[in-house]
């Protein structure tokens, strides 16, 4: 299967660590976590993703906010110039060791975190970067393997 993912929630996937804005985002968001950790591939999409799509029963859906938008904007803009690819809507990728290494060493030296400008969760990303991601729910498969 294909993880449907806005390119912002790629960044917040590195940190994840099991909290989120409610019961329901939480465990949306740790299966995609560890759907992605064991190897299925990603589809970048706009609007509600994987995670959010099946949350959308308020009257101010978080999701379709412009703040919101901007991040995937600025996710877009720093996947792209780290990874050397045109990462946009509908490009797909999987995160191998190597990927998830490249994308958490630059998330700690914060090249790739300008898509958390603003975001309510920056402190407690960046504590859990700071630690090595301890915690973090997205594991690669050579990390799940050996342990």
């Amino acid at each position: 299967m294909t993880v449907r993912l806005r390119p912002h929630h790629l960044l917040c996937a590195l940190t994840y660590v099991g909290r989120g804005y409610s019961p329901a985002f939480t465990a949306n968001m740790t299966a995609v976590a560890e759907r992605i950790g064991a190897g299925e591939d990603i589809e970048l999409v706009a609007g509600p993703d994987g995670i959010c799509a099946p949350l959308l029963d308020g009257p101010d859906p978080h999701c379709h906010r412009a703040s919101v938008v901007e991040r995937d904007r600025a996710a877009v803009r720093d996947l792209s110039a780290l990874l050397g690819l045109d990462v946009r809507t509908g490009a797909h990728l999987v995160l191998d060791d190597e990927v998830i290494g490249r994308l958490r060493a630059a998330f700690a030296s914060n090249r790739i975190r300008s898509a958390c400008t603003g975001c309510e969760w920056v402190d407690l990303c960046g504590s859990i970067a700071a630690s090595g991601f301890d915690g973090a729910i997205l594991k690669s498969n050579r990390l799940r393997s050996s342990g």
